[in-house]
């Protein structure tokens, strides 16, 4: 049996000197696995050219119950990311999407809101022209709320700690680790308000960037245990002032 569906990349893996493990979000089946031959054909090189972190595409795959590497077959690019790879810094922020997803986003099964949400997400960084510095902050904010664990907002009033654990703000520490302090908390807050249309209207110097992206991993980490160590966080504290 074939499906068409589409489908993000997440990240590929070298599997053998023939073959590469892709891993794709797909629209249908959430998260897949395939197996993908390598080579210098050019076909090869145009397969591995649609193949790159977050590009979208669409393709045929043949589902067998019970086997966890997939085939792949007619791919096709979906939507063209010209200046995501173009531009190293754009670039740089889609390895850390790519990479956060890949640890993040583990069912195997079909979630609209979400698909929908980091394919509108790849497509705002594609054609965003100002506030790109702030563009993964936004993007990891609000990937929480498909994760279920965007912070109540709700409770924040001035002044406040944010209790990293409950997800909730509060008045006074209680005393438990993982409490994040007026300032930083207040940052978190104004986040809260940032969009991908308003990025360019939140100005952070790199130190105030840096902490903030800090938090929200630690934040992450806290309410999700695949996400682990990343890589890409320590090349976008080196981008942006």
């Amino acid at each position: 049996m074939y499906d068409k569906l589409r489908g993000i990349v997440l990240a590929t893996i070298k599997y053998s000197d023939k073959h590469n493990i892709v891993h794709v979000y797909t629209d249908l089946h959430g998260r897949m696995a395939f197996l993908v031959p390598q080579g210098n054909t050019r076909g090869a090189r145009m397969r591995n050219a649609m193949l790159m972190p977050l590009s979208v595409v669409q393709f045929e795959a043949r589902i067998t119950a019970g086997r966890e590497l997939a085939s792949m077959h007619d791919l096709q690019r979906d939507c063209p990311l010209s200046d995501i790879y173009a531009n190293p810094v754009k670039s740089a922020v889609a390895m850390f999407m790519g990479e956060v997803l890949a640890h993040s986003i583990q069912e195997q099964e079909s979630n609209m809101p979400l698909f929908s949400f980091v394919e509108a997400s790849v497509m705002a960084l594609e054609k965003a022209t100002r506030g790109v510095a702030n563009f993964h902050i936004c993007f990891l904010y609000h990937l929480g709320a498909h994760l279920g664990i965007q912070p109540d907002v709700a409770s924040y009033h001035e002044g406040y700690w944010f209790d990293m654990m409950g997800g909730t703000f509060m008045k006074h520490p209680d005393g438990v680790s993982h409490m994040m302090p007026p300032s930083d908390a207040e940052a978190l807050h104004l986040i809260s308000r940032m969009t991908f249309r308003n990025l360019h209207l939140f100005k952070f110097n790199r130190e105030q960037r840096n902490q903030v992206l800090d938090a929200m991993l630690t934040y992450y980490r806290l309410h999700n245990s695949t996400l682990g160590t990343l890589r890409s966080p320590d090349i976008l504290k080196q981008l942006f002032v």
